[in-house]
């Protein structure tokens, strides 16, 4: 029996330069959908799958980010006596006690193989979860997308890439895979290339912001030089670490929101809102109302 998935790696020291002015001084990790930002979605589909152990490759301006899985102990002494139980939960829940987190800093923006890496020393020689939080997956049947892919490591004990198709021409904006022995649910990949033109794209299979991967992957990246963009991209790494270890691609069982474009945030926003319980009723009535106005009388 192989080790089990109980760490998770969030590269959150990016700038979010498609959201300013809202990232100039909050992450764009915190940006919130409905009533919980990004990075606790991300967080709770970790936990979810069994990870115990949450690692934060954070850059500057992201304080509010280890302040929000802190405890907040004036606002929860506040809630406690203005008697907002329903609050307080909510408040004291964001992180469960069996659940540790780790901070560490990314001093340079080298890209996210480099973000990886910065997680070497607390991952150790222990596969591990990559999860990058603007991706926002709603698991199909209720099972989010890590616990989906631990499932597949745990199965064939390799790393395992998250991939979804992507129109033909926009393949510029994904990691693509080429893949053989596909039994429609995983594949093997053969080879992954960092966004290639729609005319030099081996397929339309976009990785998708989920990854499962062995330690070994932290021997690739360090042998990686900078890539497209001038950055140390973990897509060559995987592609190095097919030399020596199989990897496969998994479909996503569930919605993706591209929750790093405005359109795909507004989109998380609008269907999260209509499946809240709390709101989803009133909202839907909202929505029919302004896109169906009542003619005057």
């Amino acid at each position: 029996m192989g080790k089990k998935i109980r760490k998770a790696v969030f590269p959150v020291a990016g700038l979010g330069t498609r959201f300013l002015p809202a990232t100039k001084a909050n992450p764009k990790e915190m940006l919130p959908v409905v009533d919980k930002p990004l990075i606790q979605y991300a967080a709770e589909e970790a936990e979810e799958a069994g990870v115990d152990s949450l690692i934060f490759v954070t850059g500057r301006n992201k304080r509010s980010i280890p302040d929000h899985f802190d405890k907040a102990y004036e606002l929860e002494s506040e809630l406690q006596a203005a008697g907002k139980t329903d609050l307080l939960k909510k408040v004291q829940n964001v992180l469960p006690d069996n659940v540790s987190c780790v901070y560490l800093r990314q001093a340079e923006a080298k890209g996210l193989g480099h973000a990886v890496l910065c997680a070497e020393p607390v991952v150790g020689d222990e596969p591990f979860a990559v999860i990058l939080a603007d991706d926002l997956i709603r698991g199909e049947g209720g099972k989010g997308a890590i616990a989906q892919m631990a499932e597949i490591y745990e199965k064939y004990q390799c790393s395992v890439v998250l991939v979804e198709e992507v129109p033909e021409d926009e393949t510029q904006k994904y990691g693509i895979v080429e893949i053989t022995e596909d039994d429609g649910e995983s594949a093997i990949i053969t080879s992954i290339v960092e966004k290639p033109k729609p005319s030099d794209a081996p397929s339309n299979l976009g990785v998708v912001g989920r990854y499962i991967l062995t330690p070994r992957i932290f021997e690739m990246i360090k042998e990686t030089g900078e890539g497209t963009g001038g950055e140390i991209q973990l897509t060559d790494a995987i592609g190095a670490l097919l030399q020596y270890e199989k990897v496969r691609a998994y479909r996503v069982k569930g919605k993706r929101y591209d929750c790093g474009s405005k359109l795909g945030y507004l989109m998380a926003t609008v269907e999260y809102g209509l499946a809240h319980p709390e709101l989803g009723e009133d909202f839907e009535k909202y929505l029919h109302d302004l896109s169906c106005p009542a003619e005057p009388q």
